[in-house]
């Protein structure tokens, strides 16, 4: 067991992004097209949930576009996943905010945390 942990430590990220349920983030996330073509696609949404921990942590980013809604899970520690930017801190009372994919319109908007 401790060489699994020791293997795992090694593989994840130093740099692993700082964020949390609620907030909107710009994921830059690599494609590979072809052969030898990558190129970054950016994946912009609310995170609706964090899961696990340690090297299998992944969340969940949820967005509506053209009234249609999209949730993709990344993993955290993932070499695919470029970076995650922060927008904008949530001020949210939940661990999972799934009750975000019934609402539509201004209902399913998290409302602004003010950090100082």
């Amino acid at each position: 067991m401790d060489a699994l942990k020791l293997i795992s430590q090694s593989s994840m990220k130093e740099n692993a992004p700082k964020f949390d349920v609620g907030d909107t983030v710009k994921v830059h996330v690599q494609i590979k097209e072809g052969d030898n073509k990558s190129r970054i696609q950016v994946f912009e949404g609310t995170v609706i949930a964090k899961k696990h921990g340690g090297i299998s942590e992944t969340f969940t980013v949820r967005r509506v576009a053209h009234g249609c809604g999209i949730e993709r899970v990344f993993p955290v520690h993932s070499p695919a996943v470029d970076k995650v930017e922060v927008i904008r801190h949530g001020k949210v009372r939940r661990a999972k905010l799934y009750y975000l994919r019934d609402r539509v319109g201004k209902a399913a908007k998290v409302k602004e945390q003010i950090r100082k």
